[in-house]
């Protein structure tokens, strides 16, 4: 099987799945309350949602910056912006492949051919690692600091199911996983230097490791964290003005939004086109399983969240392509 068949398997199987959990989500949904569900919410919070997406795009373009200006001082603001939002509407033909294509937005602007292909690609590793680094963080803060009202969802929707199909309790399945992760680091850390597998994850790991390393070491290393945080609060906000918009959700705080956004990452961490069909499961399991909202509704938070975001994205990816386009 060559190379172009296997891509066209992959991308047509992932789309497959995204189409799948759409299906799933949708399935129970009485038309006619959704459309009156969408009739009732109030529209100028999604455009406050959509505005602190955009808001989020630029913080993400300036703090990809800070790891970028060791590699190539000439690479500019509206470069690293322009390759954030390229990279975000390919998500949505391709998913993951984003990543690698806002890697040649900056490979071409380069002066002097400094950022190479392999160095800039390092640097969105690190990002994207961080990234993910922080979210787990949040998300154990918030589901341990309150984990009788979030607590249940991970452990009766995640963890229970599995701990049922293996007829363990929940904290054996628990147990068993640490332990089965903590042997796996160990056999990775013991072959790193015979097997050729350890020794390509033990690299990746310490990869990892050393970048969050350089971030500490990094000049004005305070505005990356700054960055970071910011795009947190743009994330939050983006939550919490859906849930704003929507009426049925008013009984909804400032923590059940960050809650909210946590999850939704989970989604589009899915290996499905833009986070389609995944985002929409996960939100609304999450809202029936918490707050005991019903499906129709939870979809509904879903669709106007990942709607508006998809739009914003797209809208700025097509204006970023365009713009380097002409600037070429």
């Amino acid at each position: 099987m060559n190379d172009t068949l296997k891509k066209v398997l992959k991308y047509s199987a992932s789309a497959a799945f995204a189409i799948l959990l759409l299906w799933f989500s949708f399935r129970d949904v009485e038309w006619s309350d959704f459309a009156e569900g969408l009739k009732s919410c109030r529209w100028e919070f999604i455009a406050l949602s959509m505005a602190a997406g955009s808001f989020a795009f630029w913080l993400r373009g300036l703090r990809w910056r800070r790891l970028l200006l060791p590699i190539d001082g000439s690479i500019t603001r509206i470069t690293t912006f322009n390759g954030v939002n390229i990279g975000n509407v390919s998500n949505y033909i391709f998913p993951r492949i984003g990543e690698f294509i806002r890697c040649g937005v900056i490979t071409r602007r380069s002066k002097d051919g400094k950022a190479t292909y392999d160095k800039v690609l390092g640097t969105v590793v690190l990002e994207r690692s961080w990234e993910l680094l922080v979210m787990l963080l949040l998300l154990v803060v918030v589901v341990v600091g309150g984990f009788n009202r979030f607590g249940g969802f991970f452990v009766d929707e995640i963890l229970g199911p599995m701990a049922q199909k293996f007829n363990f309790s929940v904290w054996w399945l628990v147990a068993i996983l640490v332990a089965s992760v903590a042997i796996v680091l160990w056999m990775i850390w013991r072959f790193r230097e015979s097997n050729t597998f350890c020794r390509k994850v033990w690299g990746i790991f310490t990869g990892i490791l050393q970048g969050f390393s350089s971030c500490l070491k990094m000049d004005q290393k305070w505005l990356f964290f700054a960055y970071t945080a910011l795009i947190w609060v743009m994330y939050w906000l983006m939550a919490a003005s859906t849930m704003w918009a929507a009426p049925f959700m008013d009984s909804l705080d400032l923590i059940d939004a960050l809650f909210l956004s946590l999850v939704g990452g989970l989604g589009f961490a899915v290996p499905v086109p833009g986070g389609i069909g995944a985002f929409h499961f996960i939100i609304s399991l999450a809202l029936s399983a918490v707050y005991g909202v019903p499906t129709e509704l939870g979809i509904i938070y879903a669709t106007l969240s990942h709607t508006s975001q998809a739009i914003t994205q797209i809208f700025f990816g097509l204006g970023s392509y365009a713009y380097e386009s002409l600037k070429k």
